[in-house]
């Protein structure tokens, strides 16, 4: 092809066209620099509270959607992300994948902080970095909840040491192993101590979760999030069955 030579027409007209086009760019190529430049930091639109998902390969559905949905009924007062070791999908005890939106890396602060139980969590208790991580981050977060055997995560942490928890009630025994230091609580659907809240197996999570947005937001709020829902919420923190169903009390 023939080269236009600098002062010609053409030449003159291709070099408007280009400069035209790269002006244009230039906001797009600041917003991207301006999101490279703090990738570690999560978005806060309009002043809404933060709220991390930690998952993980194995992790139980109930006890990380239970809690999103009550949750993500509150759209206009909280952001939520899926929070994990690295990016990609990460596949659930039941099959279902997530894909993780920051790595713990990314993430310098939060509000809320939730971690799930599931099988995958008795590997994850022997993955330090993961338990490093995780612990570093909860230790940051002024409200960190666990649902189910996510709560013998929390325990490898160290944080809940002499803080009252509970755990699932048939993986109790292998749970509380996870840490002497811990008070747990057999009979318990679900335990707030401090800033943290943990919950015995599976749907509990949802229950804990309702109580932790009355918490922060009122307890008008939390039944208008479990009515939208038509979920009957279970309001008492000491009614719990299963601790008698699975041999732990009398």
């Amino acid at each position: 092809m023939k080269k236009e030579q600098p002062g010609s027409r053409r030449y003159f007209i291709k070099s408007m066209v280009v400069g035209t086009a790269l002006l244009s760019l230039g906001p797009l190529t600041g917003i991207a620099r301006t999101i490279g430049a703090h990738a570690g930091m999560m978005e806060n639109n309009d002043n809404k509270l933060q709220l991390g998902m930690v998952v993980f390969e194995g992790f139980q559905l109930l006890d990380t959607f239970g809690p999103l949905e009550m949750f993500g009924a509150l759209r206009d007062k909280v952001d939520i992300w899926m929070i994990g070791e690295r990016h990609g999908a990460v596949k659930s005890s039941a099959g279902p994948s997530v894909v993780i939106d920051r790595t713990f890396d990314e993430v310098n602060a939060l509000d809320i902080l939730l971690i799930p139980g599931g099988m995958g969590t008795r590997r994850e208790v022997n993955n330090q970095p993961f338990v490093d991580a995780f612990g570093k981050l909860a230790g940051h977060t002024p409200h960190v909840a666990s649902i189910c055997t996510g709560a013998a995560v929390l325990a490898r942490t160290g944080l809940i040491d002499g803080v009252k928890a509970t755990t699932n009630k048939r993986s109790f025994k292998w749970a509380t192993s996870q840490s002497d230091k811990v008070n747990w609580i057999k009979e318990a659907r679900w335990v707030e101590d401090g800033k943290f809240f943990t919950s015995s197996g599976v749907s509990a999570g949802t229950d804990m979760a309702l109580a932790l947005i009355q918490k922060l937001f009122g307890h008008d709020v939390a039944i208008s999030v479990a009515n939208g829902a038509e979920y009957e919420w279970n309001e008492d923190p000491h009614h719990d069955p299963f601790a008698k169903l699975n041999g732990l009390i009398d």
